[in-house]
């Protein structure tokens, strides 16, 4: 029996995709017979609001929780360059899984796994913050370099991967994520109604028809192109009462897209609904009427997978993952083409007999991905790497 720890550190203190891979895929490993002993390590104490055995299943795992914040050790690894091995926070293990792109040091003999979500910092610098992107570009690539074994979540990461670090390919696995059941169409009960009502009234939404999208809004999210083309399918008068939904935190370098909307008139057209709750996010997929995701650049692009699961027509860009995630059940346009995705957010709005196809063919597409051949591949993984010669 081997001993391996999982950083779950990002599902305790991150609220976007991040976290809730992580947490999914503890989940669905919980789930799988295994001869190791996992347990779970998190940097940094949570908010005493934060249920961790909520988040991780009833039951229970070896929990380790540091005194220090991933902030603070971050620190004390990287800039003060001290290789203390996160073994004396996070107690020992045969393998260490890093799941947020930064491989602490470890201690002689330790195999390791590394997850790398995306290479967004390399391949759009401008979206990253400044102070930010220094580190990860010193700490990403030379934590890939001492991984045992590196886990990407598409083959478009892995393939950035091998062309702007030189990663060998035998040393990548592509897993990608699921989905969870949670994601599922709209049906039409009782309890379904008063959900729905509830979420479109908490989150100020009304009752028309409405484009969602979901995303912090950055630069890559690519927000801005999206309510430019929104202004055309306004304009157009196709569809004269259709709102624009925009779910997700603040992030780096939003202020254009706040401004963009000011200066189109589309003020009582669009929402900024800020961060939906987990619970509430599979009810405003379900009432959306369409889902676009027109980013510049995705590692695996969780939301359009989890509209196509709920039912709802997806447009999407045709760069890095996104083929991959929707292939041919939505519309994959050209993210820089703002007249493309109009045309394409006008389809999806209008063209009924399209809907319908892009909708049938969504959910047949969302069902290969599960968190349950996920968390067999990760598994897998472990024991590939447990059989190879310690590092030194």
């Amino acid at each position: 029996m081997a001993r391996i720890t999982l950083d779950y550190t990002p599902a305790i203190h991150q609220t976007a995709g991040i976290a809730r891979l992580t947490r999914e895929l503890v989940r669905a490993l919980l789930a799988l017979e295994s001869p190791h002993q996992i347990s779970l390590f998190v940097m940094g104490r949570p908010a005493p609001s934060v249920p961790i055995a909520n988040l991780i299943n009833t039951r229970h795992l070896p929990l380790r929780v540091s005194r220090w914040s991933d902030r603070w050790l971050y620190r004390l690894w990287f800039r003060a360059r001290l290789a203390v091995p996160v073994q004396l926070f996070a107690g020992t293990c045969d393998l260490y899984h890093a799941t947020d792109f930064v491989l602490p040091p470890l201690r002689a003999g330790t195999r390791s796994v590394l997850t790398v979500h995306d290479l967004s910092f390399e391949r759009d610098p401008e979206s990253a913050p400044p102070r930010l992107l220094p580190f990860l570009r010193r700490i990403v690539p030379d934590s890939v370099r001492r991984a045992t074994h590196v886990i990407a979540d598409s083959a478009a990461t892995a393939r950035d991967l091998e062309t702007l670090y030189g990663t060998p390919a035998h040393k990548i696995s592509v897993v990608y994520s699921g989905v969870d059941q949670r994601f599922s169409p709209y049906r039409d009960t009782l309890y379904m109604q008063r959900r729905r009502s509830y979420v479109l009234r908490r989150y100020g939404i009304g009752d028309q028809p409405f484009v969602l999208t979901v995303g912090t809004l950055q630069r890559r999210k690519n927000h801005l192109r999206l309510v430019q083309a929104f202004a055309h399918v306004c304009h157009s008068g196709r569809c004269p009462e259709v709102q624009l939904v925009i779910a997700g935190g603040k992030g780096w370098l939003y202020d254009e897209v706040l401004e963009a909307v000011h200066q189109l008139g589309l003020r009582e057209r669009v929402r900024f609904v800020g961060y939906v709750e987990d619970d509430d996010l599979p009810h405003l997929y379900r009432a959306a009427s369409v889902f676009a995701f027109p980013s510049l650049y995705e590692g695996f692009g969780l939301p359009p997978l989890e509209a196509m699961a709920s039912g709802v027509p997806v447009v999407a860009s045709n760069v890095s993952s996104l083929p991959e995630v929707v292939g041919d059940a939505g519309a994959l346009v050209d993210p820089l083409d703002v007249s493309a995705l109009a045309e394409a957010l006008e389809q999806a709005l209008c063209d009924e007999a399209w809907r319908a196809r892009c909708m049938a063919r969504g959910l047949e597409r969302a069902a290969h991905f599960t968190w349950q051949r996920a968390a067999e591949q990760v598994l897998g993984l472990y024991e590939s790497v447990l059989s190879q010669n310690p590092a030194r």
